[in-house]
């Protein structure tokens, strides 16, 4: 009796194994034939994302894959570095597009994307993330408002630090009645995004040219 459990035993554990490791295969096997279809699907949505804030006949270069490194700061709420986009004309950088994050949401952090030109004028605002009420928080979602196209050419210069606020607060950004922490939270946040802009920006645009300039050399010659 005890032979003919150890021999059920050792069965089972080998047919447990033999699944485990096709189960494995199989799951390689379907990564490594989605993995190339789910990448281009993710790179062709970023970039749809990225010609709403700023219009493709403005930049000439591969922006999705021109970026700067950007470093935790409490302007832009990130935690950890992370990495913003440089739109270019003709090898100068024109634009660049942050990523920067609300922590004031009535639900949670709203991520955005703010394009900035070279002026410091917003091209562009989006939310790409958030956990808000739905219908309370639903008019920050450009699919379902244009209330975040408040911010197009919005800049420090035109709209003063006292007045980035909701008009119930004394700014000049309308909001949806009943619903103040939402818009109070992305208002805070593309103000911050401008601020960190006017900051960073020589630092910003002169590290996007000496990377512009390394992958220059790298095309013609093979190697740095």
């Amino acid at each position: 009796m005890p032979e003919t459990i150890l021999k059920h035993t050792i069965k089972t554990a080998i047919t447990l194994v033999a699944f485990a490791f096709a189960f494995t295969l199989l799951m390689t096997v379907v990564y490594q034939v989605t993995k190339a279809p789910i990448a281009e699907s993710e790179a062709a949505a970023r970039i749809a994302l990225f010609q709403q804030v700023i219009p493709h006949d403005r930049y000439d270069n591969a922006v999705l894959n021109d970026t700067v490194n950007i470093d935790p700061s409490k302007l832009l709420g990130n935690k950890k570095t992370s990495s913003a986009n440089i739109a270019r004309m003709n090898g100068e950088p024109v634009a660049i597009i942050l990523e920067a994050i609300a922590h004031g949401g009535y639900n949670g952090d709203i991520k955005l994307l703010v394009a900035i030109d070279s002026a410091g004028i917003i091209s562009g605002v989006r939310v790409i993330k958030h956990t808000e009420t739905p219908g309370l928080g639903d008019y920050i979602d450009i699919a379902k408002s244009q209330w975040i196209k408040l911010f197009d050419v919005e800049s420090l210069t035109k709209t003063t630090s006292a007045n980035w606020a909701v008009t119930k607060d004394g700014g000049t950004f309308d909001y949806m009645a009943g619903a103040t922490i939402t818009p109070r939270a992305v208002i805070k946040a593309v103000h911050k995004a401008l601020q960190y802009f006017e900051a960073n920006k020589t630092v910003l645009f002169k590290e996007a040219v000496k990377e512009d300039e390394t992958a220059n050399k790298v095309g013609e010659n093979g190697a740095i």
